[in-house]
């Protein structure tokens, strides 16, 4: 689904990221699941180095996506991915397993998997340099470890997290693609995170996201 400068629903982005992060901003969550559900959507960029003061208005820490649909406004890439969802009648119907095993596994990527590769990040890239970061980094392993591991179990050989496609897998497969060493991926996730990403609607909200970097990259603008 090409972006539609008249569509009705917004996601506000950044405009430009470090290298390092691009292709790993979560506006890239609410792109995939307006490309999985056919929701056809407008971008509104904001600098990343220098937010608006109205934005934290809308997002009280001034962090992407935030999703504006008509008069309603949703931040929290999660809460996106529910919104989005719910609009496109994607979700199991209330009172079934299935819905409960979606958002179960939504909230999973999010408390249970997300803090621990967040902080491997941390520890291995951003902190690398600090003492307790050399410090902290094997018992950290350790832990995020134990966690794809009980993930790993938790998937076991379905193909998806809660049946069908869902919101559950935009979470966790962005989630697990930002672990930055692919050793410490089990097999079966490794196979798991491929999966996801060969969909075409994550190529087409990945390349949607990217496409405004290389515009706005302020070494080519001060050169």
């Amino acid at each position: 689904m090409p972006i539609d400068p008249n569509a009705d629903l917004e996601i506000t982005a950044y405009e430009w990221v470090p290298s390092f992060a691009q292709g790993q901003v979560r506006d890239l969550r609410p792109r995939w699941a307006c490309e999985e559900y056919g929701l056809p959507y407008k971008v509104r960029l904001i600098s990343a180095i220098e937010r608006p003061d109205w934005y934290y208005e809308e997002q009280p820490w001034g962090q992407v996506p935030f999703v504006r649909d008509g008069d309603i406004g949703v931040f929290e890439s999660g809460a996106s991915l529910i919104y989005l969802a719910e609009k496109a009648g994607a979700l199991p119907p209330p009172g079934t397993q299935q819905r409960a095993g979606v958002f179960s596994w939504l909230l999973a990527a999010f408390n249970s998997v997300e803090p621990f590769v967040m902080e491997y990040v941390n520890c291995t890239f951003f902190s690398r340099k600090e003492e307790w970061a050399q410090l902290r980094k094997p018992s950290l392993t350790e832990a995020l470890e134990k966690r794809l591991s009980r993930l790993e179990t938790g998937l076991g050989k379905d193909e998806w997290l809660a049946g069908e496609f869902s919101i559950a897998d935009i979470a966790m497969v962005t989630v697990l693609r930002a672990v930055p060493e692919p050793a410490l991926l089990p097999p079966a996730l490794a196979a798991y995170v491929e999966r996801g990403t060969a969909r075409p609607p994550f190529a087409r909200a990945l390349e949607a996201q990217l496409a405004p970097f290389a515009m706005h990259n302020p070494r080519k603008q001060n050169a």
